[in-house]
């Protein structure tokens, strides 16, 4: 077999330009074993029949722009056959799942509240139940509830100075506190008012248990814009679910009841010198004084106040409420 030597083969000229324009002939060398592709021009047999075929030459540059020494094209890249391509996995059936928010969640727009749900300028919130007072540690000094926003029941029979005291202990605090009475909510029923002294009856029930309701809205709303309140009622121990139940469902767990019990005697004198719907006989005086003993060893506080003025009930209600806050009745 014959070898070539020397340099490679320059390309054929184009018209208008010289068989050697742009064409550097490198130095005359032996060159190494060359395949067949790269054969002398003069060779007879020409390239050999399992050979790669040679690329066509690269033309020159056009006048005007660098030559660039020649060099072989890289062949362009084979596809394998597609017998020997791997499969394309089918996709995924699964449900794609979005992606997961990196930031904060959007905050909700809060509507702003409507004049409507106003009292003059100040805001009504909704009414919430009235929670238990927390208890201070023992270390603590003892509370002042002259202070606190609290939820006071008075219990008591008629005559025992229930609103006269209920009404002072309001008057002389020394933050916000309102005197919720129930027979005058109950009073405000005009035409159609059930007097338990005409007897009592299905009609006179509906309407003590409808202010009951009313009187335990109310104190609800009071305590949401941080006014406390004080209720009273004859409430009777042998009825739990309609009387202490009730008031306990109306204002919250946190009602702090106080029971008002001075002697019968006591008792029926405050009674006679009551006047209207509100003056009962003697004899249902001593039945209600009688049913209110019930209250002696229920846990509850009890002051008899047979002793005291109106002044000196409510320094002792005072002293009650201190003693509750620091260890809440369990009723």
């Amino acid at each position: 077999m014959q070898h070539a030597v020397g340099s490679p083969l320059p390309p054929p000229h184009q018209p208008g330009q010289g068989p050697h324009a742009g064409w550097a002939p490198a130095p005359h060398q032996p060159a190494p074993h060359q395949p067949a592709s790269y054969q002398s021009a003069s060779h007879p047999q020409g390239p050999h029949p399992g050979a790669p075929r040679r690329p066509a030459p690269v033309p020159p540059p056009p006048p005007g722009f660098p030559a660039t020494p020649p060099g072989p094209v890289p062949p362009a890249p084979q596809q394998p056959p597609a017998s020997h391509q791997p499969p394309v996995p089918p996709p995924s059936t699964a449900p794609r799942q979005p992606p997961a928010p990196s930031g904060p969640p959007p905050a909700h727009h809060v509507p702003a509240p409507s004049s409507h749900d106003a009292t003059g300028h100040v805001p009504l919130p909704p009414g919430g139940p009235a929670g238990a007072p927390a208890v201070p540690p023992a270390t603590a000094p003892a509370p002042d509830p002259a202070g606190a926003t609290l939820a006071v029941l008075l219990i008591g029979p008629a005559g025992a100075g229930k609103t006269s005291v209920a009404r002072y202990w309001a008057d002389h605090r020394r933050v916000p506190t309102a005197h919720i009475s129930l027979d005058d909510v109950r009073e405000w029923v005009r035409s159609g008012f059930a007097d338990p002294q005409s007897g009592w009856n299905e009609n006179s029930e509906a309407q003590y248990r409808l202010a009951r309701r009313t009187c335990g809205f109310a104190a609800r709303n009071f305590l949401a814009n941080g006014i406390s309140c004080i209720l009273d009622d004859a409430v009777f121990p042998d009825r739990p679910v309609v009387g202490l139940g009730g008031w306990k469902r109306h204002v919250g767990p946190g009602l702090l009841p106080v029971v008002l019990l001075p002697g019968l005697d006591i008792v029926l004198e405050r009674n006679a010198e009551r006047t209207g719907n509100r003056r009962l006989t003697d004899e249902e005086v001593a039945r209600i004084h009688g049913r209110m003993a019930g209250w002696y060893g229920s846990g509850l506080p009890i002051i008899d106040n047979s002793q005291l003025d109106i002044p000196g009930t409510a320094r002792v209600l005072d002293e009650v409420l201190a003693r509750a806050i620091a260890s809440p009745p369990n009723w």
